[in-house]
């Protein structure tokens, strides 16, 4: 009688690409016993499950950091056979991570020699994981991009959305680069009504060495609120990456806490800031036993935290009603204060964006064209 195949169920995968990547490496009894949990539990793990985990992984930008864990765990184990599942998988996303590179850089060089401040954003958060596309930002006047990307790099200009001329994108594709090239014009945020950050980005920015690249990235601050704007604002999910990626700013002590209060408040987001940092806390904490060390008014300005996060199709998923929107209230009436008007009218077409969208989903299985 064949034995039933026993299938992962997504959340697992998910709680096991957690524990991969937060389990303590730490050498007291509790961390040493958790470690040995989780070693146990992957050398179990079936070619179907691995796969699994993989496409996780991969969906949530973290493949690099997970399959090197797996692959040092695999090794003290003296499992072969899944130290070259871990291999195969690894030699596969630093290939496609090499290339796009190659391509960064060189876009990057030629948009500074002709004069073009540019930065990258979100996609190099994840060093040594890479994005699914490749982010810029540049405050360069956008007819001027698209010719010089059309001519330079014989890039075709994607179909662009609703939603991306009101937050003021570009997708480049580009030929021998299987990502696009998503390039911010003088706005951030899902309708363009971030000026605010915008403004000062460049003049804010870092260099940073990746390998023996170099490129200009936001200051740790700016990188917060682009990811806050991304995932408590817009897309309402968190990555797995986000949370180790954040993590990472709050242990290393980068994070500039009254620079980041004070650039937020002014952008109007403090309180979605604030939020953000205490899920990845909690979302730590659920893993480790103790979440991270945030000052007291990061938590007092909280307006939820990890437990209102829940697991659903690939992603943490942040509650829209009546957190989220709680949270766009806030910063539209922020924006109205200030009379910002025109960043306060883009910014009050999102929730008719957000339905047209759904209306789009339901009826025709995408919401291509709009968001």
């Amino acid at each position: 009688m064949t034995k039933p195949v026993t299938r992962t169920m997504p959340h697992q995968s998910m709680t096991l690409l957690s524990r991969l990547l937060l389990t303590p490496r730490d050498e007291d009894e509790s961390s040493l016993s958790k470690k040995a949990e989780l070693k146990s539990e992957l050398r179990s793990i079936s070619r179907e499950e691995f796969n699994e985990l993989v496409r996780l992984a991969n969906s949530n930008h973290v493949i690099v950091r997970g399959m090197e864990v797996f692959l040092d765990t695999m090794h003290e184990a003296k499992d072969d056979m899944r130290a070259a599942w871990a291999q195969v998988a690894l030699a596969a996303e630093r290939a496609r991570i090499a290339t796009a590179l190659g391509f960064l850089e060189e876009i990057c060089a030629a948009l500074e020699q002709e004069k073009h401040d540019v930065a990258v954003i979100k996609s190099l958060d994840h060093w040594p994981d890479l994005g699914s596309d490749l982010d810029l930002y540049t405050n360069a006047l956008p007819e001027a991009v698209s010719k010089f990307m059309e001519l330079r790099f014989n890039a075709k200009i994607a179909s662009r959305s609703w939603g991306d001329r009101l937050a003021g994108k570009w997708n480049f594709l580009i030929p021998g680069l299987p990502e696009a090239v998503e390039i911010h014009m003088g706005r951030l945020g899902q309708t363009g009504e971030q000026i605010t950050i915008a403004a000062h980005l460049m003049e804010r920015t870092r260099r940073v060495m990746v390998g023996n690249r170099a490129f200009r990235v936001p200051s740790v601050s700016d990188r917060l609120l682009i990811s806050t704007l991304q995932r408590m604002y817009r897309h309402f999910y968190f990555r797995l990456c986000d949370i180790i990626d954040s993590a990472a700013l709050v242990e290393m002590g980068d994070i500039d806490y009254l620079d980041l209060r004070s650039s937020a408040t002014n952008a109007g987001i403090w309180e979605g800031v604030a939020t953000y940092l205490v899920i990845v806390s909690d979302y730590v904490s659920k893993y480790r036993g103790s979440g991270l060390e945030l000052p007291y008014f990061v938590h007092a300005a909280a307006r939820f935290g990890g437990d209102e996060v829940y697991y659903a199709r690939e992603f943490l998923r942040v509650p829209i009603m009546p957190q989220s929107a709680r949270l766009y209230g806030s910063q539209l009436a922020g924006l109205l204060r200030k009379m910002e008007l025109e960043s306060g009218a883009r910014l009050s077409l999102l929730p008719w964006l957000a339905t047209a969208a759904l209306v789009g989903q339901r009826i025709t299985g995408s919401d291509k064209g709009i968001w």
